[in-house]
């Protein structure tokens, strides 16, 4: 009989507005710049034990912006950013759809563009993420409300969109200045459990 698999929590990160800046369509590598307190923040996560699972949509490939090459390098770039920093993403998940713009198979509703869960799921599923230990953290009403459905807490933060962002159908379990001040909330919890 195989041994059951170990899981373990995760803090699931929004990408644009919660770890770099918020520019629209993140287009062109010399848009990307790191929020202040990023690298920081996956630096705590990582020596905290939890893996931390970049979860994002990225509409700009099916409305023929970019393709999911770029996506990829971008991805690279971010990484390659906070490795700087010595903090490390453990999985980069992102929904390429969009369910009314948007060309080809890419013009479609899923179960992957959040507010959808399916991004969590999947990763959990494929990193072994107890999602009931987990955190989602993100700049939108949609990121707070996908990971409360995925079985996980949900920050908002105000970065990026969330400066101006109401809580929205989902109510946060939290809401934070920045990816810094939510991931010193998280790691406050376990302390107080």
């Amino acid at each position: 009989m195989p041994m059951p698999k170990k899981t373990s929590a995760a803090v699931f990160l929004d990408r644009d507005g919660t770890i770099n800046e918020e520019v629209g369509y993140l287009d062109r590598l010399d848009k990307l710049r790191l929020l202040p307190g990023a690298g920081e923040a996956v630096q705590l996560i990582n020596r905290s034990g939890m893996k931390v699972v970049v979860i994002t949509n990225q509409s700009g490939i099916g409305r023929g912006l970019f393709d999911e090459v770029f996506v990829g390098a971008v991805h690279a770039e971010i990484s390659r950013m906070l490795g700087e920093a010595g903090a490390v993403i453990d999985g980069f998940y992102f929904c390429p759809h969009h369910p009314t713009e948007g060309i080809g198979g890419y013009r479609r509703s899923c179960s992957c563009r959040k507010p959808a869960p399916g991004l969590l799921l999947r990763a959990a599923s494929e990193l072994a993420i107890d999602l009931s230990r987990s955190y989602m953290i993100g700049d939108m009403a949609k990121d707070v409300e996908a990971g409360q459905r995925a079985g996980a807490k949900g920050i908002l933060v105000r970065t990026g969109y969330g400066k101006d962002m109401e809580a929205g159908s989902s109510a946060p379990d939290h809401i934070a200045s920045d990816i810094l001040d939510a991931v010193r909330w998280i790691l406050g919890q376990g302390k107080t459990r």
